[in-house]
């Protein structure tokens, strides 16, 4: 009773007091448990701002003023325009065309990255010998500039390219990348090639997780290889497999690089134009800057609608 009836008087002959509860709550809330942490974090909070966020506020402010590029300290009025910017994308055709030719390559390439990402991770997850040489194969084409690979895979593809000499009388005429069937594709096979190393690695971590005594136990049960991959890999495996699905989303929503070079902008009639590519084509070469960030707000609203359905079925926890 002596120690705790003198506890306030030794905290105020020494000079100190301990915050209200309350405070310390609200501190804690704002700073975390350790704030050094949120020292350490500021220059990416900082990146994030000025890189991320920024940005996108100003894309919104932009779709909805009659905006144009001026010289630089020139002072010009840019009024207010509404949803001028937005009518004038839902009325053009070209904007519908590239929002389903992007449609139609996230639903050939993410699916087959998700599926071919996690079936050659678990295959260089069991693999002994010459590993590292495998894993290290696979990553080569992520790391290799786009160009170079491009140019590879338009002599592949091209009218006298090796693929259609292979095939003969079963060739495609047009070709591949001039066939306003196969020319999108054709462009998803490639990135999901490309990329597909990231997505190993994502998965191999993931891997990394999943016990071991978990496939014992199946091993007990009698499940075979087969079994075992789809009872314990996949669901052992399944944040990885939301992250994987999000991030490929994402990347294919903002496809440029690829109909840029393999069809020369789009091509053919922009069967293989993208939103981004549309984006870029209106507000740089055409000077319509205002329509293209409307362009690119309704491609984010879209791209988090995907992102909530996948989050809602995929990525939620049992």
């Amino acid at each position: 009773m002596t120690a705790v009836g003198s506890a306030p008087g030794v905290a105020a002959r020494t000079g100190t007091a301990e915050a209200p509860p309350s405070r310390r709550r609200r501190r804690r809330r704002w700073l975390g448990e350790n704030p050094l942490g949120l020292l350490f974090s500021a220059p990416y909070i900082v990146f994030v701002l000025v890189v991320f966020a920024y940005p996108i506020v100003f894309v919104v402010w932009m779709s909805f003023q009659d905006y144009f590029f001026a010289a630089p300290g020139a002072v010009v009025e840019r009024p207010f325009a509404g949803f001028a910017n937005y009518a004038t994308v839902l009325q053009d055709p070209k904007v519908w065309q590239s929002f389903g030719n992007v449609g139609i390559f996230l639903l050939i390439n993410v699916p087959l990255t998700v599926v071919l990402s996690l079936l050659l991770a678990y295959g260089l997850n069991t693999i002994v010998h010459a590993g590292i040489f495998f894993r290290v194969s696979y990553y080569v084409p992520y790391v290799t500039a786009s160009v170079a690979v491009v140019a590879v895979w338009l002599f592949l593809f091209s009218q006298n390219g090796l693929v259609n000499q292979l095939l003969g009388p079963l060739a495609p005429d047009p070709s591949w990348l001039v066939n306003s069937a196969l020319a999108m594709p054709t462009i998803a096979l490639f990135v999901t090639w490309k990329g597909m190393a990231f997505y190993i690695l994502l998965y191999l971590a993931a891997l990394q997780n999943v016990s071991k005594e978990l496939y014992e136990a199946a091993s007990v049960d009698g499940a075979g290889p087969i079994r075992k991959f789809f009872s314990v890999t996949v669901p052992g495996v399944r944040p990885a497999t939301f992250l994987v699905l999000l991030l490929a989303t994402i990347t294919g929503a903002n496809l440029f690089t690829e109909p840029y070079l393999l069809t020369n902008g789009g091509g053919p009639n922009g069967a293989s134009s993208s939103p981004v590519l549309l984006m870029y084509q209106k507000g740089i070469e055409q000077g319509n800057p205002d329509v293209a960030a409307a362009i690119g707000v309704i491609l984010i609203a879209l791209v988090l609608v995907i992102a909530w359905i996948q989050r809602t079925f995929v990525g939620k926890e049992d």
